[in-house]
This record gives structure tokens, C-alpha cells and sequence, in this order.
């Protein structure tokens, strides 16, 4: 009686000759829906006892990859734009800890906005008792910057977007010969969380001709993407022309290899990588629905509206957050599982290059017209417009950030900024 009534009613709101469409709608909505949320990282790897510097911590990514990271044992430090005492800052932490069961999860006050904030973190860390650090990974520059609705003054939104890129550039700048002196078995990675607009910029990317605050903000924000994209690649080659302190050595362990220096030279490993259209760090800032001073009920409402299609169109943020994954655990060459009588080969992790849907973007940006590769100070590869560009950008972020210390003098630094969380890491 029961399943009669129920195929009645299943027959007057789905006559039965309507049966197949619906199948065809429904399979249609399940692959468009699987194929937006792209691909999940198939690689795993033990963070115990590894540090990892996460900025933009507190955004809906960075929550994300804190917790993942933190449930895999990692060690991680946090950077906040606001006080570790803060209640937001304290009980995200707290709750974070609790859920993971990690008690290795700290925050420190450095905003990012503020270059004698950023140096007086990266002074506290070098003079405390250690200096570990097995990543550093930039996610706050994946964050749109700029909405469609609503009016934003365009030069501020523009000198926000340099002071980010400035950010990650003076953060690498300071930590850098720490990450120099570790030991040379230790597999350092450094990754750059980029917007997914970087293709906006490719064909007419110049260094030293940033867009206009009156060009599409589609355009700005891809410009600022192939900008770290760029510096990135040539971090890289830098890292790999400086002499290093001898050869990657080998180990006891037989599944373990050394591969040819021309395969990698550094076991400091840089990296671009693009999550993708997410909901909550590309649209919601898109459509002004964020919470904060210039947020638009319009925006908001019309995000709500939104919902069904977002969530079959854009990412979530576990989806978002699985490129990064892929390229933290993917093994760097000389940390590869040798494959002996296999023909198919693993894959490594291809150092300074661009990973999208967990694998390597070939991403085509002209070289500059005056280009002489015999004036090159580094090999040039050719890759990512070469190094010439490579080093345009690099000397564009130098004399940038000399102008923005200058701009923001060291009165300026947060009273209490001292006062933060240790941020002592475990002993190598």
C-alpha cells in the first residue's frame, strides 16, 4: 500500500515519460559538478615534526590548509594581521587545535601591510632558539582584491595589491639565508598562492608598465598573479645558480636516489600554485559579499541567489586547497621513489613552475624584445618569459620595496607586536 501511494506520487510530480531526462539531467549536473571541483591530489606525506609559515592563515583557504596540514602533524605558524590576543585569532586557534588534535598550531601577529611589521616578525624568528622551516607557503595573495559591486577607490586597491606582492618578496628576502644553511638533506619547499586571473595578463605582461587603476580588475588582478607566477620561476634559477655546500648526499635507504644536478641543483624547491574559482576567496569578494566595512547587502543577497549555480560551477575550499596540497607532498627529485623495472616514471615536483588541477601549467608569456641571453647572469631556460623578464621583475620588486619602507616608517610598528605567541619550532 505504502510503495503504491509512494509510485503515485512519484508519477504526478515525474510522469514516466519523463524519467529518462531526468536521469540525463541528473548524470549532467553530477560531471559538470565533479569536473568544476577539479582534480584531488592522489599523494600523501607525513608533516610530523615539519614547519610550515603559512601567511594569510586566517582566510577561508588558509583555515582549510591549517587544519589538513594540522591533522598530518605539522607544525604550524600562522601569520595574523591581528593581535594573538584577539578573541577571533584566539578561538580559531584553540578550535583548531582541539579539532586536529595537534597542539602545534600557533599564531603571530605580522600585517602584512606593514613593512616594519613583516621585518619585526622575521627579526623575532631568527633570534629565537630555532629556525626550522620546511615550508613557507604565500596564500595571501589568493584572495580577490576588488569587487564588481560597489565602488572602490582603484589607486587603494592597487597599492594593496603591491604591498601583498611586497609582502612575500621582503618575507623571502629575510628568511632566506636561514633557509640557506639548513642542512642540505632537509626538502625545503616555498610556495606562491596565486589567483586563477593570471591568464588576463599573459599576452601583453610587462614589468615595467603596471595596468592602469582604471584598466579591468580582472586585468589587475592577473597582472599581480603573473607578477609572483614570474618572480617565482626566477627564484628558483637563483637558488639553483648559488654554489651549494656539496652534493645532495646519499642515503642507506635503497628506494632513495640522487638524480643528476641538471634535474634539480637546490633542495630549496619554489613554486606557483592556482587553486582555482573558489566560492569563498573569489566570488564572495567579486560580488562585495565579505563581511566588513564595504560590504553590500545588494552583493550579499545576490551571492545567496547564486548559490545553487556557485556550487556547481566554483570550487569549495577543500577542492580549492588540493593544488597546494599536490605540490607540498610531491616529491622533489632526489626524495623519489626509484621504480625499477617499471617503465612509467614517478612524478617529481618540477621546481619553479606553475601547478593547476595538481599538475604543471605551460604558461606562455613573451619574452622582453631587447632580450641578449648571453648577458644573462643565470642560464636561461626560456621558461616563463625567460630570464630576463624574470630578472625585470625581481629589480621591479627590489626598487618597489624600498619606496614602500621609506613610505612606512618603523614608528609606525604595532605596540605589543612583541608580546605574541612563541614561535619557536622543533630541533632538526
Amino acid at each position: 500500500m505504502v510503495l503504491k501511494v509512494l509510485a503515485a506520487a512519484v508519477n504526478a510530480v515525474l510522469p514516466s515519460k519523463y524519467y529518462v531526462h531526468a536521469f540525463i539531467s541528473i548524470l549532467a549536473i553530477i560531471v559538470v559538478r565533479a569536473f568544476s571541483q577539479g582534480r584531488t591530489t592522489n599523494r600523501e606525506r607525513d608533516m610530523h615534526a615539519r614547519v610550515v609559515l603559512l601567511t594569510g592563515g586566517f582566510t577561508p583557504l588558509g583555515l582549510t590548509l591549517i587544519q589538513n596540514l594540522a591533522q598530518r602533524g605539522a607544525h604550524i605558524i600562522a601569520l595574523s594581521p591581528k593581535p594573538v590576543q584577539d578573541p577571533e585569532v584566539d578561538i580559531l586557534i584553540n578550535l583548531l587545535r582541539s579539532n586536529t588534535k595537534n597542539d602545534q598550531i600557533f599564531a603571530d601577529e605580522c600585517d602584512l601591510t606593514s613593512a616594519s611589521s613583516v621585518r619585526s616578525f622575521c627579526s623575532r624568528f631568527l633570534t629565537a632558539k630555532e629556525t626550522r622551516l620546511d615550508a613557507i607557503i604565500f596564500a595571501h595573495e589568493y584572495q580577490q582584491l576588488g569587487s564588481m559591486i560597489g565602488r572602490q577607490d582603484p589607486a587603494v586597491l592597487t597599492q594593496e595589491r603591491q604591498n601583498a606582492s611586497l609582502a612575500s618578496f621582503l618575507i623571502l628576502t629575510l628568511l632566506l639565508p636561514a633557509l640557506l644553511v639548513a642542512p642540505t638533506e632537509r626538502d625545503i619547499r616555498i610556495i606562491n598562492v596565486v589567483n586563477p586571473f593570471y591568464a588576463a595578463a599573459a599576452p601583453s605582461y610587462s614589468p615595467t608598465s603596471t595596468p592602469p587603476p582604471t584598466s579591468s580588475l580582472f586585468h589587475q588582478e592577473g597582472w599581480r598573479s603573473l607578477q609572483m607566477i614570474i618572480f617565482t620561476r626566477h627564484l628558483q634559477r637563483v637558488l639553483d645558480a648559488l654554489p651549494s655546500g656539496g652534493q645532495i648526499p646519499k642515503t642507506d635507504d635503497s628506494t632513495i636516489h640522487v638524480v643528476s644536478d641538471k634535474v634539480q641543483k637546490s633542495n630549496i624547491v619554489a613554486v606557483s600554485v592556482c587553486p582555482g574559482l573558489s566560492r569563498s576567496d573569489t566570488i564572495a569578494p567579486l560580488l562585495n559579499a565579505v563581511r566588513g566595512r564595504n560590504q553590500s547587502m545588494f552583493g550579499i543577497v545576490l551571492h545567496i541567489l547564486l548559490q545553487p549555480f556557485l556550487r556547481l560551477l566554483t570550487k569549495s575550499t577543500t577542492s580549492a586547497m588540493q593544488s597546494v596540497l599536490h605540490a607540498l607532498f610531491l616529491p622533489t627529485p632526489f626524495k623519489s621513489n626509484a621504480r625499477q623495472g617499471t617503465d612509467a616514471p614517478e612524478e617529481v615536483l618540477k621546481a619553479g613552475a606553475l601547478y593547476r588541477e595538481c599538475a604543471v601549467v605551460n604558461l606562455r608569456i613573451p619574452s622582453p624584445a631587447m632580450a641578449d641571453t648571453a648577458d644573462a647572469q643565470v642560464p636561461d631556460d626560456g621558461e616563463l618569459g625567460g630570464v630576463h623578464l624574470g630578472q625585470a621583475v625581481w629589480e621591479g620588486l627590489e626598487n618597489a620595496l624600498k619606496e614602500w619602507e621609506q613610505v612606512d616608517p618603523k614608528s609606525d610598528e604595532k605596540a605589543g607586536c612583541d608580546d605574541g605567541l612563541s614561535v619557536d619550532t622543533p630541533s632538526s
